[in-house]
């Protein structure tokens, strides 16, 4: 469901001013949540699940690509201080827009559908973020890891017994997308057998 006004400049992309697509929360988001699109949306929950990405931000300036503008879907900073504007698209991009932000001194990528979805990251990735809003209170926090202190890994089956003072599920998600613990998000959709380990921070 959405619900969106533009600012329409040129015959490219436009700003959104307001736009909604699940899940609602973010994690590295800086600024503004503008989504111009469910693919947008997507490409911002793989951001929020890459631990190479420090934060993001949405739509964060106008590009002048030939007669027209063109506003990115996101300027991504790197944990290595790198910056990146990053569009989602379905299947291939416009070269010229790339050219434009290298005029500037950014990279461009465009992602495309079949990179966003392939594999099981996406899913996984959406299913934390629907409890990206909540957060592990320290009681259960302590618990869970020094239990993985004293065992190395669990199953998410056997880990949601340490939590009692929030939701099992809820408490695990939110440390999992504060990097506090790790699951394999690429192997499988995360189920009870798949293993908690420590994060790496």
């Amino acid at each position: 469901m959405s619900s969106e006004s533009f600012h329409t400049r040129g015959r490219d992309s436009a700003r959104v001013e307001r736009i909604f697509f699940p899940p609602k929360a973010t994690i590295k988001c800086v600024g503004d949540r503008l989504f111009r699109s469910q693919a947008a949306r997507d490409l911002g929950c793989l951001l929020d699940v890459d631990p190479e990405v420090e934060s993001w931000a949405c739509q964060p300036f106008e590009l002048k690509v030939l007669d027209r503008i063109h506003i990115p879907d996101f300027l991504v900073t790197y944990s290595t201080t790198r910056r990146c504007l990053l569009d989602a698209c379905e299947t291939g991009g416009d070269f010229a827009i790339s050219d434009a932000a290298a005029s500037l001194g950014y990279s461009h990528r465009f992602i495309t559908r079949e990179e966003r979805e392939g594999g099981w990251r996406l899913r996984n990735a959406r299913d934390l973020l629907r409890y990206g809003n909540y957060r592990c209170p320290l009681g259960d926090r302590i618990r869970v890891i020094a239990a993985l202190d004293e065992v190395g890994s669990f199953s998410v089956a056997e880990g949601l017994g340490l939590f009692r003072e929030i939701s099992p599920m809820a408490g695990l998600a939110s440390l999992v997308l504060q990097r506090i613990l790790t699951v394999d998000l690429d192997e499988e959709l995360i189920n009870p057998d798949t293993v908690v380990r420590r994060g790496e921070r």
